[in-house]
């Protein structure tokens, strides 16, 4: 098993750091991708990552955070792209769910991004929140320029799904779909997701899977809990836990080009 999606740098682990990093491995997680938000997250993203074994991390601007992004921020994440550890650009993409900050600087960090990943041969890691259509209309004159791309924490419609599905787009499920009130939509579409186009991650300390018992008494997420994802969406999907786990492995070296 392998967390596409750990938020190591949030000061939810400050205190515990080694301690959920060692659990995680406990568990049977084979690797980490440490998720950069904005370029200094970023960059304590790549520092955990080359610190802990098997771990790995992503340097870029999140929606929420581009309101930050400047003519020097391409150029500082170009060369932090530099670093062996990081091996996708975002978290990019969009939110018009909250505008923290505003659309039209939401689509310029977006498109800036996915035009350095494109210079730098990378997959893009994104988010997409009530702005499907626009992502996809900003997404799709990149995706013939770039080695792969993944839409972390997908809690799309059908038709999102397909669409994203039919541009080669990779999707990340987290335990989300465990939430017996806003998971059912997305619990429905797991047979429609290829297993060679499926990814899993935790996207911790966030987004607890309501249905583990015992719920831990911080309820916060942690790495060591993706099994319990892995073990529902092969439940729901009707496949055997283990062999889906290994595809989706298969599908973290190919998209990330990284041995674990």
């Amino acid at each position: 098993m392998f967390d596409i999606g750990l938020n190591l740098t949030s000061a939810q682990f400050s205190h515990d750091r080694d301690e959920v990093v060692a659990r995680a491995f406990s568990a049977g997680v084979k690797g980490l991708l440490l998720t950069g938000t904005n370029l200094h997250e970023s960059e304590q993203a790549q520092t955990l990552a080359k610190h802990y074994p098997h771990c790995w991390s992503t340097a870029g601007v999140h929606p929420h955070d581009s309101s930050q992004w400047t003519e020097e921020s391409a150029d500082k994440l170009r060369a932090l792209a530099r670093q062996p550890e990081v091996v996708a650009i975002g978290e990019c993409g969009l939110d018009f769910n909250r505008n923290f900050s505003t659309p039209a600087e939401q689509e310029a960090a977006f498109s800036a991004q996915l035009a350095l990943a494109a210079e730098l041969g990378m997959p893009v890691f994104m988010h997409c929140r009530d702005a499907h259509e626009r992502f996809m209309a900003l997404l799709e004159p990149w995706l013939d320029k770039l080695p792969g791309a993944v839409l972390h924490c997908f809690t799309g419609s059908r038709s999102d799904a397909l669409a994203c599905l039919n541009r080669g787009l990779y999707l990340g499920i987290t335990g989300w779909v465990c939430d017996e009130r806003r998971g059912l939509e997305l619990r429905e579409l797991l047979p429609l997701i290829p297993a060679d186009r499926l990814l899993f991650e935790t996207d911790a300390p966030y987004l607890l899977a309501r249905d583990m018992k015992p719920k831990p008494a911080s309820r916060r997420n942690e790495p060591a809990y993706l099994g319990h994802i892995v073990e529902r969406v092969a439940h729901w999907r009707g496949e055997e836990a283990q062999q889906l786990a290994a595809q989706t492995d298969d599908n973290v070296r190919r998209l990330f080009g990284i041995t674990f």
